[in-house]
């Protein structure tokens, strides 16, 4: 019997129906086999950050559970990012129709070439930090074996990244 384990995705889209985007590819991920949805996010409209060159963004954070692995979940999660119209990013952090990171899956530390959880800029990035403490505020980054709420806190305080609740 394969084990259920418990991830956090985070969901962005700046192209195009950004929140119905949002929730096409909440609805595929929900529809994966022996994958579910436990619980989502705000929705926040935010300012791009890195490439400041296009549109805002909608993001969100969804947590899961799944028996599939962490390995098989992204294979999954890049699906569908394919089948929404996104493709290779040609240009890194710029505009995208959809894009699905996995934040946390179980407290595993992964690292290889094709997969680093927990995410790697996650704790700079108040666009994943500020949804993710609308579900789980109190859960420790396994590394930097600081929770959710104290990250936020810390980036409030040093960035200036513009964020607010978005309402459909």
């Amino acid at each position: 019997m394969s084990k259920i384990s418990s991830a956090f995705i985070s969901i962005g889209s700046n192209i195009g129906e950004k929140y119905q985007n949002c929730i096409k590819s909440m609805e595929l991920l929900n529809g994966l086999n022996s994958t579910r949805i436990i619980d989502v996010s705000n929705f926040y409209r935010t300012k791009p950050v890195d490439y400041t060159d296009q549109d805002w963004f909608i993001n969100a954070v969804l947590k899961i559970q799944t028996k599939l692995t962490s390995f098989e979940l992204i294979n999954e999660l890049q699906k569908i990012e394919q089948s929404l119209g996104q493709f290779k990013k040609n240009i890194r952090f710029g505009p995208r129709i959809i894009d699905l990171d996995i934040i946390f899956f179980n407290q595993d530390i992964i690292k290889t070439k094709y997969l680093i959880i927990p995410h790697p800029r996650m704790h700079k990035r108040n666009f994943v930090l500020k949804p993710l403490c609308d579900i789980e505020a109190n859960i420790v980054h396994p590394i930097l074996g600081i929770t959710i709420k104290k990250l936020l806190k810390n980036i409030e305080k040093d960035n200036n990244q513009n964020i607010m609740r978005y309402k459909e």
